[in-house]
């Protein structure tokens, strides 16, 4: 069956694009983080009371796939290998893809304090073995103006990029702000990493290019900045944090409005009451045939018609918690 995601890609990137083209995709690889906490707590509202097991966090996956809404569905390798075998993936348009490095910023055992360090890069997929599955790839990267960890970062992506075009197996990129900046103010950030995205692309031929980038959205300008930079580059967006349903809503909302093509939301949908029904909104937001406001009260009435309880009230969930999405909400 024909992927989506090319479909969309290809008018994107022709300049042919409307919101109906805007690429969705679940990030469910926390595997690749945490441990035993990464399939979520069973209860929303109390972890002491325990975590789902990776079957089940699997199951929630397939149960994704099937609805039909993402185009690109982002897991480990291991849980890649395991749901293929089910042949999930045959007859749907989502395209399955890999976290094709877990450089130390992303590690979050319990207890552990590795993401407070300069970020080094680590890899643990086999690109040849992880092709028999996929042909797509996260990989992600971290500046923060250290010249020795930025500078090892770019030499392990370089690596990665070689090995890749090899193998021809595409990849998108992921760079996270600063996870411990130097010398680097909260309003430098933004910049920093757009010129940082960009200085490392130029000296790549498309071969070897990222298909799109995930990256946080700091701010309606830095994003249009960005997007306005080259009409090739097609920019996403992570989603961060859990935060609220109207944090979901306006950073979707906010982030295509100011020029992002793709979201890649993995805690938000993840810790919903509800991940199916709180998909099942987002192209009606991104179409904007339901503003964010409009989107959360649907999202609640659906809970209450399956009287399923809210982690939050309806007021609380309106609220927008994230600072960056405050300025900006037409």
């Amino acid at each position: 069956m024909a992927k989506s995601l090319d479909v969309k890609l290809k008018k994107i990137t022709s300049g042919k694009y409307s919101p109906k083209d805007f690429i969705v995709a679940d990030a469910k690889d926390p595997e690749m983080s945490a441990g035993i906490s990464s399939p979520g707590p069973r209860d929303l509202s109390d972890e002491s009371k325990g975590f789902h097991n990776v079957g089940h966090f699997r199951q929630a996956v397939i149960d994704v796939v099937k609805q039909g809404v993402v185009d690109i569905m982002l897991v480990a390798a291991s849980s890649l290998e395991a749901i293929a075998a089910k042949g999930v993936f045959t007859k749907s348009h989502v395209t399955p893809a890999i976290r094709a490095n877990d450089a130390t910023d992303i590690w979050r055992a319990r207890h552990a304090n590795y993401h407070k360090e300069f970020a080094r890069p680590f890899r643990t997929a086999n690109l040849a073995l992880c092709k028999k599955f996929s042909d797509l790839g996260l990989y992600s990267v971290t500046f923060n103006n250290d010249l020795s960890a930025d500078y090892a970062h770019l030499e392990a992506y370089n690596d990665f990029r070689a090995e890749a075009t090899k193998l021809k197996f595409r990849h998108f990129l992921e760079v996270f702000n600063p996870n411990a900046p130097k010398n680097l103010s909260p309003e430098q950030i933004p910049a920093f990493v757009n010129d940082n995205i960009l200085r490392c692309i130029a000296g790549m031929t498309k071969a070897e290019r990222p298909i799109f980038l995930k990256m946080p959205f700091n701010g309606r300008k830095a994003m249009e900045e960005l997007a306005a930079y080259d009409t090739e580059l097609v920019v996403g967006v992570l989603g961060g944090s859990g935060g609220t349903t109207r944090d979901c809503f306006e950073l979707l909302h906010q982030s295509e409005k100011s020029g992002a093509r793709v979201s890649l939301f993995g805690r938000k949908i993840k810790l919903a009451e509800s991940p199916l029904d709180l998909l099942s909104l987002f192209r009606p937001v991104v179409e904007r045939a339901l503003t964010p406001e409009e989107a959360v009260k649907k999202y609640h009435s659906i809970l209450k018609d399956k009287k399923l309880a809210p982690v939050r009230s309806l007021e609380d969930d309106q609220k927008i918690t994230e600072s960056v999405l405050e300025g900006y909400r037409k």
